[in-house]
């Protein structure tokens, strides 16, 4: 699995929405900032942010984003396969994919990259938001410029 800027920026969104979530609605040029995020790069993530269901706007003087369900809803692997597609470290065996590899009964990496994937997907399909924000709480704030 390669996660991509998109992909990297997408989590830290969300997790500073988590973090932020009790000051109300947050700015995009506040995320932008804290975040490093180009801000035109950043409105376009944050439309597809609400297009999967991640994130709601809010109009007028104290508008801005909010999470749209609880932190605790949202795994790191639904928010990878949104906006990389899949979390395999190789497109045969992800378990998204149409197309069947020639080479499948007689691959021998085949089962090492099964092998990957389920792990990987062990601990990004068991691990949220507010896992991850709740680590921030107990002291690593600095680290991530929340």
């Amino acid at each position: 699995m390669r996660i991509s800027f998109k992909g990297d920026y997408a989590l830290k969104t969300l997790l500073d929405l988590a973090v932020k979530s009790d000051d109300g609605a947050v700015k995009i040029s506040d995320i932008a900032k804290r975040q490093d995020i180009p801000l035109k790069y950043l409105e376009q993530l944050l439309l597809q942010l609400k297009g999967a269901g991640f994130v709601k706007s809010k109009r007028g003087k104290d508008g801005g984003y909010l999470l749209a369900m609880p932190a605790g809803k949202i795994t790191l692997g639904e928010v990878i396969r949104v906006m990389e597609g899949f979390t395999s470290p190789i497109t045969c065996v992800s378990r998204s994919c149409f197309s069947r590899c020639a080479d499948e009964k007689k691959c021998p990496f085949r089962s090492t990259w099964e092998k990957v994937r389920d792990r990987v997907n062990a601990i990004v399909d068991t691990t949220t938001i507010a896992d991850i924000a709740q680590k921030l709480v107990k002291g690593v704030e600095e680290d991530y410029n929340i």
